[in-house]
């Protein structure tokens, strides 16, 4: 008796909360026409056309004319409806693509994603007519060839959904459609070959896509930063490319790809350290040649960072190890600097990198002209005005050209703050300094992760096969396998002719 006086205490309760709960949540407004054009006042391009057609009756059409292609809206919805004799409006406007509306929310997103809600006989649809705002299909800037298709993205995510598709004509490439946005409401999809991707990999991008809040999403980098393992590391996690057969390198390889619209850049995941020095001509040069040009980033990468540290090391700790000749020279090319070689060369190299930001931030032609005069006559009037050192003007000229060799700009970007890292040890403790700046940037790098992956993979952990396309590219039909890190359910990339 006690226990079930006890139940039915709780059942009391319990329906009381749910009472309580169902009166403070906001009232579902109405589906109306009224409605819908008092939520979007105050926008004057918001646009209602009434039809009066003595088949079908009154018929009223709301828009936003930014969004809609009017030109299709007038040849193929407000022509037909003004002279067609038949009563039904899905018949009248069988051309284009009519949907039944059923709730606020459906009509609001319609209209925002560039729809014309039609009115008639009581009820509501969407006439799915957006504006195709979209530029021509272009050459690659950022990972430009001499060799290879020329096609790059642009900021039409179906346009560059359709780059891809065409050149992987499978029905196992399955893209998922996300919204990430609380304002912008952008479109993100989803790209991976079904039974070749690891589910694992998918299942993480997928949660680590639907979690994000955010207001607003303009760019593959701002995705990026909330996808990323690691936010506070200078390494980039994740590799953003405007070239479709990269896309479909990544793809076909067992990786995840997004596409977000409004950007012409892809975003690729997971990735390794050793992925960053890759590029497309990689894979059209002869092997040897291919292995050679990827060796040589990897040096130029390393040189990029200790040539001017290793300048300032020798000079302010360990001058007893230059060869006697040598020391003449650098004697005499410093005998009147006025400044020790840390501030020497800190000067030059913050006077480079205004000199790169100020040629990439001008026009063109212009930014180029700035580029080239500005370093000539800068060196040359720094030398004169012995403020720097011939020896310093010849370091800094080649580690920024070295510096261009990495194939991702998000890399170089890294390298340079690196690199004053180990100019401030190299001042402090010398050799021994850049020593320490590179084991503690080896051990950095061995703790970062891509989508929960090991970032310095096929090295650590070691996977031998890997190493036939990581800092060597050796010929296609050795390469018969799939990179162990990614675990793909497909582990060999041949197959028999059918």
């Amino acid at each position: 008796m006690n226990m079930d006086w006890l139940i039915k205490l709780l059942a009391s309760i319990r329906h009381e909360k749910n009472q309580k709960l169902e009166r403070n949540q906001p009232e579902t407004p109405p589906l109306s026409l009224e409605y819908i054009k008092q939520a979007f006042q105050n926008i004057h391009d918001a646009k209602t056309i009434e039809i009066n057609n003595e088949f079908i009756g009154n018929i009223a059409l709301f828009y936003i004319r930014s969004l809609v292609d009017v030109k299709q809206l007038q040849e193929f919805v407000i022509y037909p409806l003004q002279h067609s004799s038949n009563p039904s409006v899905r018949n009248t406007v069988s051309t284009v693509e009519v949907n039944e509306l059923n709730t606020v929310e459906e009509a609001e997103r319609a209209v925002l994603k560039g729809s014309v809600i039609l009115h008639a006989e009581n009820r509501l649809w969407s006439i799915i007519l957006p504006s195709t705002l979209s530029r021509a299909i272009e050459t690659s800037e950022q990972e430009s060839i001499i060799y290879g298709p020329k096609d790059s993205f642009s900021e039409q995510i179906d346009q560059n959904l359709t780059l891809i598709r065409r050149r992987l004509p499978i029905r196992t490439l399955k893209s998922e459609e996300l919204t990430v946005g609380s304002m912008s409401k952008t479109t993100v999809i989803l790209l991976h070959i079904d039974g070749l991707t690891n589910p694992e990999l998918v299942r993480i991008a997928r949660e680590k896509t639907a979690v994000i809040e955010y207001d607003a999403f303009l760019d593959t980098s701002h995705l990026a930063h909330f996808l990323e393992d690691h936010i506070y590391s200078v390494f980039p996690q994740f590799q953003q490319t405007d070239r479709p057969d990269a896309v479909v390198a990544a793809l076909t390889s067992g990786k995840v790809v997004w596409l977000v619209d409004n950007t012409p850049f892809a975003l690729i995941g997971p990735i390794t350290f050793f992925d960053l020095f890759q590029s497309p001509e990689d894979y059209i040069h002869r092997w040897v040649v291919a292995s050679f040009l990827r060796g040589l980033r990897f040096f130029a990468f390393l040189f990029a960072m200790v040539l001017t540290p290793t300048y300032v090391a020798l000079t302010m700790h360990h001058y007893q190890m230059m060869p006697i000749e040598l020391l003449y020279v650098l004697l005499e090319s410093r005998s009147q600097i006025p400044f020790n070689p840390f501030w020497e060369a800190l000067f030059m190299l913050l006077t480079l990198e205004i000199l790169k930001e100020a040629s990439l931030r001008m026009p063109s032609k212009s930014g180029q002209t700035l580029g080239v005069v500005g370093g000539i006559v800068i060196g040359q009037a720094a030398v004169a005005a012995k403020i720097a050192s011939n020896i310093l003007i010849i370091h800094v000229a080649v580690m920024a050209i070295a510096s261009f060799l990495i194939p991702n700009y998000l890399m170089t970007n890294s390298s340079k703050l690196i690199q004053f890292g180990l100019l401030i040890l190299a001042a402090w403790l010398g050799m021994w300094g850049i020593t320490l700046g590179l084991i503690l940037v080896l051990i950095h790098l061995h703790g970062l992760t891509s989508l929960k992956q090991p970032f310095m993979s096929p090295l650590v952990p070691f996977y031998a096969t890997d190493w036939k396309d990581t800092i060597v590219r050796l010929p296609f039909r050795w390469m018969n396998q799939r990179p162990s890190y990614l675990k793909p359910l497909k582990k060999y990339k041949f197959s028999k002719r059918k």
